[in-house]
């Protein structure tokens, strides 16, 4: 049962969960936690008490409606809402996704190339000649609340579609197989299923994963279409809980590539789908601290190591016997550069990396059995991230590739790399008026308290100084070392117009800054992301940047247990926090072997089960257990009901310890929370329901930060 307090006459009155303890115990210490209750769903006074959250929510916040609506309008008014991508040749087809005004989904289609034929350039809403449709996500959603395709894959003749679909949000998947040319669907009898699908050779069957009861990937199977389920065969299984695995194919659909792996050590084995019989084949067998990736090359094998350099290096082996001792040294990386991996191509390989903070990718010519000196990609400035962009065919010259930045939208080129000549393809189109000289952006160093260097990437109007005045909002992530590079954002245009700055904290734990920068904010060094984080922030206050009450934070997943975490640091730092579906009861779910994800992220964060160092380490800055009886801002925190990787129970565990603890005036700084009933980890689906979500959390934002106005109209379209 959930009761309610009220607070003064006429306010909203916040749900107050009634308080079940259950006690915890672990290398003596005991917890006694009043909200665990909240973990049980099928329990009907939990979803009774979610929903009476999400009414107190939308009572409260029922007076930034227009506020809402003006935003989402905004996003819609600068979107092409009829679009066509770039059509990517794949042998005898072009394939592209088509968007409709008013449909929530893509479309993916295909159309016949001709030979010697150029890349087509259609204009938005028409279709290419002789058009296919592999599949309509407006078609498959009909009738559903949710929708989301986990992945597609073509026969090695390309006859036939098979494709994964969650209709919950909770990332399991029924495979659906379909005619292309008749649009006939064949079966749609395996269900359940993980990430992951490659055909066999002659397209009859496909193999696909499993995951277990804890939500770890750990089977490998293989279907032939037209047959039972029951009928299908277990190809391999993962017993190691550390490890997950998963499965991809190769460019030219001779190979499958079984990856295994856990947070610092990998495995690879392959297939040979044109002699399946032979069964699999070990590049390397796994040894404790040696992690990995592989691209084959004919017969050849380049291998992307961390052996012999943290930030690891390149070697080649022949695919005959490519065990570690015939790994021979191929490309070692620069002082400063992470080599992330490797793409092989008849003449050329690329090498994608980060240097500087930021990704980029070098080209190497074949000669001979070797390689010639490496090149750079023509593209270069201030913040600017150059990936490539989809390039299936092996034999291509000309690459597609990408840039953007906080300023530039994402632009799509071809590459000749005979000539290096690069032409425009296309570039997102901000309709109604975006002009980059508008604004500005910069990289900021920050000193933490150990004496690291962080770095801070911040944009802002060009009109905009750090005079001590200005709303800001600080973004952090900082674990798995993911980084979170500079992007183009059509909805943060509605913050930079309403004089908001937006920065990015590359704290420690990503990896921005290699592979060190990660190890240096995980295990017993994590408390180095949160105070990494507070350091950002404070720095932004004291060079002016952000005035010392306008000062907001945000992040989601492993970014809201930092969020969190520095919440509790530094309560008086921020004005407002945003938490996005945020791990913040992380000792809990740690302690449970049985939850997802928990035993494979032992290696991410220790495991405090059996180590009680690692215990009170966890117990000192996991957000839920560490909220002070002190002011704190106001809080949002936004989570889904179907979420597999962060269960809706932590931010409402939170969100009750945060009302019961801290001694703010919560008719001022209210501590709210709202659930999406329907959904998983990554939020709604649907394109305009997400600009709504969206519009939701930066009305609120906004509002805190006392910003709700445009200061900074849009110049005329350039």
């Amino acid at each position: 049962m959930t009761d309610t307090t009220a607070t003064q006459p006429n306010q909203p009155m916040p749900p107050i969960a009634r308080r079940v303890p259950t006690q915890r115990t672990h290398h003596g210490d005991v917890f006694v936690d009043d909200y665990e209750w909240l973990r049980d769903k099928s329990n009907p006074d939990v979803i009774a008490h979610l929903n009476a959250e999400n009414a107190y929510t939308d009572a409260v916040l029922a007076a930034q409606e227009p506020l809402r609506e003006r935003l989402f309008d905004e996003i819609k008014s600068r979107t092409k809402e009829t679009d066509l991508s770039i059509p990517v040749r794949d042998k005898d087809w072009w394939y592209y996704t088509r968007t409709l005004e008013g449909k929530q989904y893509g479309i993916s289609c295909r159309a016949p190339y001709r030979d010697g034929e150029a890349r087509p350039t259609p204009r938005p809403g028409e279709a290419l000649a002789g058009e296919q449709v592999l599949l309509d996500g407006n078609v498959e959603a009909e009738g559903k609340e949710f929708y989301s395709v986990g992945a597609l894959a073509l026969t090695p003749d390309q006859n036939r579609l098979a494709a994964l679909m969650d209709f919950a949000g909770d990332e399991r998947y029924a495979v659906t197989v379909r005619d292309i040319a008749t649009g006939e669907t064949i079966e749609e009898s395996v269900t359940d299923v993980g990430y992951g699908l490659v055909w066999s050779a002659a397209g009859d069957a496909y193999f696909y994963t499993r995951v277990d009861e804890s939500w770890r990937p750990h089977q490998v199977w293989r279907h032939v279409v037209g047959t039972d389920p029951s009928e299908d065969v277990l190809l391999y299984q993962e017993d190691d809980a550390a490890f997950w695995l998963g499965i991809g194919g190769t460019h030219d659909d001779r190979w499958l590539i079984l990856s295994m792996g856990s947070k610092n050590t990998s495995e690879f084995h392959l297939m040979d789908l044109h002699d399946e019989a032979a069964g699999w084949r070990v590049v390397q067998p796994r040894t404790e601290g040696l992690d990995y990736d592989i691209e084959i090359d004919g017969d050849r094998l380049y291998i992307v190591h961390n052996r012999d350099r943290v930030d690891f290096d390149v070697a080649v082996a022949p695919l005959a016997d490519p065990g570690v001792d015939n790994w021979q040294p191929l490309l070692v990386g620069a002082e400063g550069e992470r080599i992330l991996g490797v793409s092989a191509y008849r003449d050329f390989m690329l090498v994608g990396l980060r240097a500087g903070g930021l990704p980029t990718v070098r080209l190497l010519p074949k000669e001979g059995e070797g390689f010639g000196a490496a090149r750079e990609l023509p593209f270069a400035g201030e913040l600017t991230v150059v990936g490539v962009g989809a390039n299936p065919t092996y034999e291509a010259t000309t690459l597609m590739v990408a840039t953007e930045s906080f300023i530039e939208p994402r632009a799509i080129y071809d590459w000749d790399t005979t000539t290096d000549e690069v032409t425009l393809l296309k570039r997102r189109e901000v309709l109604g008026g975006h002009d980059p000289a508008d604004y500005q952006q910069h990289r900021l160093w920050v000193t933490a308290p150990d004496g690291a260097q962080v770095p801070v990437s911040l944009v802002a109007h060009r009109d905009v100084t750090p005079d001590g005045t200005n709303p800001v909002l600080l973004y952090g992530y900082g674990s798995y070392e993911s980084s979170i590079d500079p992007y183009f954002s059509v909805l943060r245009l509605s913050l930079l117009q309403r004089g908001v700055v937006f920065a990015i904290a590359h704290v420690r734990g990503g990896g921005e800054m290699g592979r060190s920068w990660y190890l240096d904010g995980r295990l017993e060094h994590k408390k180095n992301t949160f105070t990494d984080f507070v350091a950002a922030g404070r720095h932004l206050v004291e060079t002016g940047w952000a005035a010392p009450d306008r000062l907001a934070a945000e992040g989601g997943s492993a970014g809201g247990l930092l969020i969190g975490a520095a919440l509790n640091e530094a309560p008086e730092l921020f004005c407002a926090v945003h938490a996005q579906v945020p791990f913040v009861d992380a000792l809990t779910t740690t302690l449970d072997p049985s939850l997802p994800l928990t035993q494979g992220e032992w290696e991410e964060w220790g495991n405090p089960l059996a180590d009680p160092d690692v215990y009170a380490y966890m117990k000192s800055y996991t957000p839920y257990e560490n909220v002070r009886d002190v002011d704190y801002p106001s809080v949002l925190a936004t989570t889904s009901l179907n979420d597999t990787r962060v269960f809706y129970v932590e931010p409402a565990k939170w969100v009750q310890m945060l009302r019961r603890t801290v001694t703010s005036d919560q008719n001022e700084r209210p501590i709210l929370l709202k659930t999406e009933m329907v959904a998983g980890h990554g939020g709604v689906s649907g394109r305009y329901e997400a600009w709504k979500e969206a519009a939701f959390e930066t009305a609120w934002i906004l509002d805190r930060l006392d910003a709700s106005e445009i200061v900074h109209p849009a110049s005329a379209n350039v």
